[in-house]
């Protein structure tokens, strides 16, 4: 992959950019007052950041959550609709989700052409570009074809805006719609052309990765054009008929072309609603949304998107280093997404249409995102965590369970563990949900935490229940019908679990559930009955492993193969503990012998000496090679959370050196991110590194401090004051440890500051040195405990 044939430059690049720049703000003596906030904070985001295949996101126009994302396909059937090393565009679909690592979605796709109508296959009517020929930012995306068509889009929280200008003198004006042909598995789907300026329809679609096979969503459409149609005619699968009105998916595609007449003008524009409930919701969601016009509708978009970026804006570093930050901050605020209509209905996970009393939302990467994105939204934007939350409570009430990665209306149980459970608990304890909320929510998990659902059914739940419950671990075995459940992934699964169980205790206990809030944290140490001191390797001895429900070894105990850990290797995973890191640490031989470990992990002295070549060489590079290695992962999330593993230890200051080397990983350019983004993850775990800030315990709601990478960082939470972080000097390309932080409150004699404790602080001052400090040592965040 090109991005690693670079890194090990990158860092030098970096190194050579002036650190002082800062962005114009057109007032002489700027430089005197210090690196100052960009006015407009769009102007540093790059939308093709990831569109490499690997981070698979996506370049085209959507709103921060927005249900739709209008973006350019270049491909189908891939985890990436859009892959920036290709130069045909297959059209322009209406939704997308960043960085998943299956394709899904990609659906309703419009095309403009100026050929004759022959075919129905995009691969057909096609057309080549150039990215000399893109613009691409916040809430925009417009290319000029080879053919000479200009193609722009933007979009409104609901609705795709289209704009498409013909060269002048074409004969022929088309835009053609598909509604039976996605990125992804699709069952059905209709289309309608309704009297001379309008199309509608739907497709159906599922079977996210392929793991139970059931779950199915359905997308709506209502498309209104600006200019009625001269001619017009339908397709099913391969067959085209002119004049007809209405086609039906059938083993391929149904979609509908429309051909406008030259004379009329060179633009053709259309607003396209998009529901979840019906074509009646889309069409009420287009005209509610509708745009005064395209002009606008960008704008808006636009204004939209500075105000969100401005909520954690940064001051001074390169320019390379803002344009990553922000593009970065983008990424993480595009999922969860809104899914109900502009008048709140729904369709819930019983596939029936229900309207709730707040924004409904959908799309709960929760296995990811619970480690770094769900922070960051729940501190920007506490109003829509807490409306997220409500969301998950209603998937619950409607289908019986918890979610653990939701696709539209239905449940994929794709991944493994127990991630919806410190999802929740991180909004809990940040005091963002009510009384009510968090009751219904706690017996949902407690549920969730010590039951299962009927074989087969369309939730998996925690499946390694029975075993975990009664013996502290998953039990290895296959269990027919699920895939990749969390049996066939039972070391893994066992410390997501403890936990899930761990943080959850907290919950408990803060609703008064005493004895419930002892049995959960009963459980926060289960990591310990998969540790087995008889294994060793790369010099350590003692590592978690995979255990049959008998309590023998299941399978080959090498940590540094995958076995049955998720995506990772015991390796990776031992750090998977951090609700009890004194408890870890003391298995791995006390403090000293885990941190002689944490610096094999990340191979510490090439990290200090040459930090590029350490993220790039020493470590998992490609976004899918997590198997069958012993290093550091920062492409995928189970070990997210262990460079701060070295606050606990007795040199806290390791955890900046390691996290300068992570900044190398990500550049600002299509190849500039390291894994699969899943739905923002990826993407927020840089914001917090280069903030200086980040939740290492998940459920817990406390920050750790790190070195930032900015002079300053200011945080303006919505409805909240605002928080600035400033260390005058800080470079990322320059090794710098903390070596004393204030708040407005005096002197911070910890690592560490709660949530509400970081809402209050006012201006916290972080001293920087360029020489390791004992600053932090001894000064941790507690264990994640009902005690705490």
């Amino acid at each position: 992959m090109r991005a690693w044939k670079r890194l090990s430059t990158a860092f030098l690049v970096i190194a050579t950019m002036a650190t002082a720049t800062a962005t114009t703000t057109g007032v002489a003596n700027a430089h005197d007052r210090g690196p100052q906030f960009a006015k407009d904070p769009t102007t540093l985001v790059d939308t093709s950041i990831g569109n490499n295949g690997d981070g698979t996101t996506f370049p085209g126009a959507t709103t921060p959550f927005g249900m739709v994302q209008l973006s350019p396909d270049t491909q189908l059937n891939k985890y990436a609709s859009y892959d920036y090393a290709q130069d045909t565009i297959l059209g322009f679909s209406h939704t997308h989700l960043s960085g998943v690592g299956c394709q899904t979605m990609g659906n309703i796709r419009f095309m403009p052409t100026t050929d004759a109508v022959t075919s129905s296959d995009p691969a057909r009517y096609g057309a080549r570009f150039s990215h000399d020929n893109e613009s691409r930012s916040p809430g925009y995306y417009g290319v000029t074809f080879d053919n000479g068509i200009e193609a722009e889009l933007s979009a409104t929280q609901r609705t795709g805006q289209h704009r498409y200008t013909f060269p002048g003198g074409s004969s022929t004006q088309n835009v053609l719609i598909e509604a039976g042909e996605s990125n992804g598995s699709t069952y059905a789907g209709d289309i309608k052309v309704v009297g001379n300026d309008t199309v509608e329809g739907w497709v159906q679609g599922g079977n996210f990765c392929g793991e139970t096979g059931k779950e199915r969503y359905r997308v709506y459409f209502s498309a209104k054009f600006d200019r009625k149609f001269k001619t017009f005619g339908t397709w099913t699968d391969s067959t085209l008929t002119p004049g007809r009105r209405e086609a039906a998916r059938g083993n391929e595609r149904a979609g509908a072309w429309l051909s406008f007449d030259p004379a009329q003008g060179d633009r053709v524009g259309s607003s396209v609603g998009v529901s979840y409930t019906s074509v009646d919701g889309a069409r009420l969601n287009r005209k509610a949304e509708q745009p005064r016009s395209f002009d606008k509708a960008r704008t808006s978009a636009h204004d939209t998107w500075r105000d969100e970026l401005n909520r954690m804006r940064v001051a001074g570093g390169s320019t390379a280093d803002r344009r990553t930050y922000y593009s970065a901050l983008y990424h993480s605020l595009l999922h969860p997404s809104i899914g109900s209509d502009v008048d709140n209905r729904y369709r819930g996970f019983d596939d029936k249409v229900h309207k709730a009393d707040a924004p409904y939302y959908q799309m709960f990467s929760l296995w990811d995102t619970y480690r770094s994105q769900n922070q960051l939204v729940a501190l920007l934007e506490p109003d829509k965590a807490a409306d997220m939350a409500k969301s998950v409570l209603r998937i619950y009430e409607d289908g019986g369970w918890l979610p653990r990665w939701g696709l539209g209306g239905g449940e994929t149980n794709v991944m493994s563990g127990d991630p919806v459970t410190p999802w929740v608990v991180d909004l809990y304890n940040r005091g963002l949900l009510d009384k009510r909320t968090s009751a219904k929510l706690f017996d949902a998990l407690w549920k969730n935490a010590n039951d299962v659902p009927a074989d087969q059914s369309l939730f998996r739940g925690r499946d390694g229940n029975p075993t975990y419950v009664e013996n502290g671990f998953v039990g290895y075995q296959n269990l027919p019908g699920y895939k990749y459940g969390d049996s066939r992934q039972a070391g893994s699964a066992t410390l997501e679990y403890a936990l899930a169980d761990c943080s959850l205790s907290t919950m408990a206990s803060g609703l008064g559930h005493k004895d419930k809030a002892a049995t959960l944290a009963a459980r926060c140490d289960n990591f310990t009955k998969l540790w087995d001191t008889s294994v060793t390797s790369q010099g350590y001895t003692g590592f978690p492993v995979t255990k049959n429900a008998d309590g023998t070894v299941a399978g080959d105990p090498d940590p540094t193969r995958s076995g049955a850990f998720h995506e990772g290797t015991a390796w990776q995973y031992q750090w998977l503990a951090q609700q009890d890191p004194e408890t870890l640490f003391g298995l791995m031989g006390g403090q000293k012998g885990a941190e002689q470990r944490l610096d094999t992990f990340f191979d510490l002295p090439t990290v200090l000496s040459d930090p590029a070549k350490a993220a790039s060489e020493s470590w998992v590079t490609g976004a899918y090679d997590y198997h069958n290695n012993f290093a550091f992962n920062p492409n995928n999330e189970p070990d997210f959370h262990a460079p701060w593993m070295y606050a606990w230890t007795g040199s806290p200051w390791k955890t900046s050196a390691v996290l300068r080397a992570l900044r190398t990983l990500y550049t600002d350019d299509a190849y500039g991110m390291p894994g699969n983004d899943d739905l923002g993850s990826t993407s927020s775990l840089l914001v917090f590194a280069m903030a200086g800030v980040f939740e290492a315990q998940p459920g817990s709601a406390n920050y750790i401090f790190s070195a930032p990478m900015f002079d300053k960082v200011e945080i303006r939470p919505a409805h909240g004051r605002s928080i600035t972080v400033e260390a005058p000097g800080a470079d990322a390309s320059k090794a710098q440890y903390v070596s004393s932080v204030r708040t407005g409150k005096g002197t911070l004699n910890r690592s560490w500051l709660s949530h509400k404790d970081l809402l209050r602080s006012g201006t916290i001052k972080v001293e920087l040195s360029d020489k390791p400090t004992s600053w932090g040592a001894g000064m941790a965040p507690p264990a994640l405990t009902a005690e705490h």
